[in-house]
């Protein structure tokens, strides 16, 4: 038996008077999501349990089968094992995204672009090596990740601040969700060290010349200490592998004994490769057993607010990821299983995460189902033949095992 999961980053939605109070997902054109559904298992999945805020890290742990209440220690550590940094029992990890601030006529100050405009790596580790060497003391290392994703480490240090999602506080004033509390003046005082530095960059001087967006902050959000969790073979005796664009999930699969495979051209963005996720997700499943597909895109989209990058960003996950899968599996690997979902909402509308449950379709090649009136989209929750999963990390065990 095979296994194959593949989500779709912030994919559900909420209707939009744009497309006919339709959501993207019941807009776009999905013909191979559709038939999944007219042949799988539906039901909804509550991957971000009460009390948790609805990141991407409680909400893939929630899927790949950890519950969060156990295992969550913040979303840096998680990151922090994807680039290789060995963390000890004294070390926090913080997400550092590089944001573009704008400042206002009356002085305040706007969280315009978490993403500093989707800054290609290239650029970004120029100017993260730069803050490392400006920033560097016995306490901070600075690391670079991907594209606006970077992290430092902050030794012997403290979880303690309270730091907010950039992508929380688009188009808000950045004064009442600076970094607060216990530790935090050192954080907010190396996120201000960090603009002039930034200001006289290079590449950021070229980025305006260009008429990009630069990079004139550093922010940081996301702490925690290193995490325990068991590995898949441990808990279901089957080898992994995964595939995603962003450290997050990458340091999850780490973490579970996966494979990471590095396809060129991935971004974590509408120009993502989405083929050779497909492609290389179906050649590693020659010597393992599962294999997890992230896709970034749909939940960038949606912080951007953009409705057309999200429509697009669901059809070619559906024309270039879910199709050749699943015609890939038919042909290769007769007995298999597929579970489609997306972590979390990330409505056009809030432009960042919501923590409804998400629908999810599980098929089965060995028992297909005949369900002609269902289509993969947020409805699935207003059926009566759904499954619902209170406990979302109670759905891989499902899935695996079938119980």
């Amino acid at each position: 038996m095979k296994y194959v999961v593949i989500i779709g980053d912030g994919m559900a939605d909420r209707p939009i008077a744009e497309l006919g109070n339709l959501t993207p997902l019941q807009k776009a054109h999905t013909p191979h999501m559709d038939s999944l559904a007219q042949r799988g298992m539906v039901g909804i999945s509550h991957t971000i349990p009460q009390g948790f805020h609805p990141g991407s890290d409680v909400a893939n742990l929630s899927i790949m089968g950890y519950d969060p209440a156990q295992y969550y220690t913040g979303r840096a550590p998680l990151e922090a094992a994807s680039i290789g940094i060995a963390m000890n029992d004294a070390d926090v990890a913080y997400r550092c995204n590089l944001v573009t601030l704008r400042t206002e006529g009356d002085g305040g100050v706007i969280m315009e672009d978490y993403s500093s405009g989707h800054i290609t790596t290239e650029e970004s580790r120029e100017l993260i090596a730069t803050l490392a060497q400006e920033l560097k003391s016995d306490a901070v290392d600075l690391y670079p990740g991907v594209s606006y994703r970077h992290l430092l480490l902050w030794h012997n240090g403290s979880t303690a601040p309270v730091c907010t999602a950039p992508h929380d506080i688009l188009e808000k004033n950045i004064a009442q969700y600076l970094p607060s509390g216990a530790g935090s003046g050192f954080i907010r005082d190396l996120m201000e060290r960090s603009k002039p530095i930034l200001a006289k960059h290079p590449v950021n001087e070229k980025r305006i010349a260009e008429g990009k967006r630069p990079a004139t902050s550093m922010w940081l959000w996301g702490q925690g200490k290193r995490p325990e969790l068991p590995n898949y073979q441990e808990q279901y005796g089957i080898s992994g592998a995964l595939i995603s664009a962003v450290d997050l999930t990458k340091g999850l699969g780490l973490y579970a004994g996966f494979e990471i495979l590095n396809v060129p051209g991935v971004t974590g963005w509408i120009d993502t490769n989405y083929e050779g996720k497909a492609r290389y997700a179906l050649d590693a499943l020659e010597r393992v057993d599962y294999v997890y597909i992230h896709v970034e895109s749909p939940d960038e989209a949606g912080h951007s607010g953009n409705v057309q990058y999200k429509l697009q960003a669901i059809e070619d996950l559906d024309a270039k990821v879910v199709g050749p899968v699943l015609k890939g599996l038919a042909e290769r690997f007769p007995e298999h299983r597929v579970l489609l979902m997306p972590d979390h909402a990330t409505p056009i509308f809030a432009r960042t995460h919501t923590s409804e449950a998400v629908p999810f379709v599980i098929f089965d090649s060995r028992s297909p189902q005949n369900r002609p009136d269902c289509t993969y989209d947020e409805r699935i929750a207003e059926r009566a033949d759904k499954v619902v999963f209170e406990r979302g990390h109670t759905l891989m065990n499902f899935f695996i095992r079938g119980k």
